[in-house]
């Protein structure tokens, strides 16, 4: 399967939005799917994955590790390596997926050879400290290029130097990377492992993992690995791939803020962990109804609803501490949503975005600026000024290479007074290929200029 390369991207006002909506299977959930699935010690169906390039780069990877990942229909057998038999493959490129290398990072900074793990240039400016810190205390190795007291990619994780051992963390990054990182490091060490994090990130780590064998436990934000008497064997047969939250998240902005008639987005994932979106939403008085709750695999799943004039009681909120946390990788689109609402949006708490794709805080208020919204910049988040009963400015937006900034602007540039151009989005495909046509698919008026193919979906997992 092929996407296109987005760049440059054309949206503008249309009819109100009305459809059902398919979003890609959950990126965090596909990443570990095909990494814990590699694990086993069986063939490991995974359901549902996303069509993204960051999932083709764990897939890929673990094929390197020893794993085979192969095509069958519309899903994909995993022929495991198994966490004991891994193979060194030498060098591994991570693209642009910071999960794909904080997450190797964990699961090979303990084994006796070295695996150097490079990405992109975006990739390659995002910070490594972070992750090398929790698995160097479980004596893994992880060493990289220091800059400004940091470490950056390359990383050389593993080798000789590594004695895995267990340890007591405190984790003092809200990171699900760091966090899930530290957890596959402990794996490989033997005795009890705790790791506290103090405020709740997303945990579809401690949950496949419990659920494929592995000794983990976890009670009010410790978690305890105890690998005593563990033979470390992982076994799953099928994991099915839930809707992806933060995906679905652009799309109920669009509908609250662009006339929905009725906008409908199915089978979403809504681990508490990853809807703060929705809590903050509801404190904007925006209303999401969900329905049809059930469990698949391991994961609740409902379907999300926003219908005709439930936009009108829009106002602002002040959005900080854990709230931002579970809304992190959603805060741009949901300056868009605040940029439509009455009164003030204060969002704080949110430092992590200044190390993400892009420094999203200055990205997303730049945006916000070329709407003619006014935003303060603060240096943990942004206070913005509501304007919801006068459009939008179109504007010419740089979406510096961050998918979630373009697609942020391409949604505030439903509710504009023109056409309004987004460039540099050529990473959109690294999260959500269809981006362009679901958004055609209710009504939205958006135009693409296509540039050459790039696959992100290949037949075999190992073609990249």
């Amino acid at each position: 399967m092929q996407t296109y390369v987005v760049t440059p991207l054309t949206a503008r006002p249309g009819p109100a939005l009305a459809g059902n909506v398919l979003v890609p299977g959950d990126k965090s959930i596909g990443h570990r799917a095909l990494m814990f699935a590699a694990l086993c010690e069986a063939p490991v169906t995974v359901t549902g994955l996303g069509q993204g390039a960051d999932n083709g780069r764990t897939a890929k990877a673990m094929i390197q590790l020893g794993a085979t990942i192969e095509r069958v229909g519309e899903d994909m057998v995993v022929s495991p390596v198994g966490l004991a038999r891994l193979t060194a493959p030498g060098t591994i490129d991570c693209g642009n997926s910071g999960t794909t290398m904080r997450l190797l990072a964990g699961l090979l900074g303990g084994l006796p050879f070295a695996t150097t793990l490079i990405g992109d240039a975006s990739l390659s400016n995002r910070p490594m400290a972070r992750v090398a810190t929790p698995v160097r205390a479980l004596g893994g190795v992880v060493n990289g290029e220091v800059r400004n007291g940091d470490l950056f990619a390359p990383l050389v994780v593993g080798g000789p130097e590594a004695a895995p051992r267990a340890a007591q963390l405190d984790l003092t990054v809200a990171s699900a990377q760091v966090k899930s990182a530290a957890v596959l490091a402990a794996l490989f060490a033997e005795g009890v492992t705790t790791i506290v994090e103090h405020a709740p990130t997303r945990d579809h780590t401690e949950r496949m993992l419990a659920a494929m064998g592995a000794p983990i436990a976890v009670r009010d934000g410790v978690i305890t690995v105890d690998t005593r008497g563990w033979s470390r064997a992982l076994t799953q047969a099928r994991i099915d791939v839930p809707r992806d939250p933060s995906a679905s998240a652009f799309f109920v902005v669009a509908a609250l803020i662009a006339r929905a008639a009725d906008v409908t987005c199915a089978d979403i994932c809504v681990n508490p962990t990853r809807i703060g979106f929705l809590d903050a939403i509801a404190a904007m008085g925006g209303q999401v109804e969900r329905h049809g709750l059930r469990h698949v695999s391991g994961e609740p799943v409902a379907d999300l609803r926003v219908g005709h004039g439930e936009s009108a009681s829009l106002h602002g909120a002040t959005l900080r501490g854990e709230l931002v946390v579970r809304a992190i990788d959603e805060i741009p689109v949901l300056a868009v949503l605040a940029a439509r609402a009455a009164g003030t949006t204060v969002i704080a708490d949110a430092e992590e975005l200044r190390v993400k794709e892009s420094d999203r805080i200055a990205t997303t208020c730049a945006m916000l600026r070329a709407f003619g919204v006014h935003v303060e910049e603060r240096p943990d988040g942004m206070v913005i000024t509501g304007q919801p009963d006068t459009p939008l400015r179109a504007a010419q937006i740089h979406a510096h290479g961050d998918h979630r900034i373009a697609m942020a602007a391409a949604i505030g540039a439903l509710v504009a007074d023109g056409p309004t151009t987004i460039d540099d989005c050529d990473n959109v495909a690294t999260s959500f290929p269809s981006f362009v046509a679901v958004l055609r698919q209710l009504g939205a008026a958006l135009e693409v200029r296509h540039s050459d193919a790039v696959a992100t979906a290949p037949s075999r997992a190992q073609d990249d």
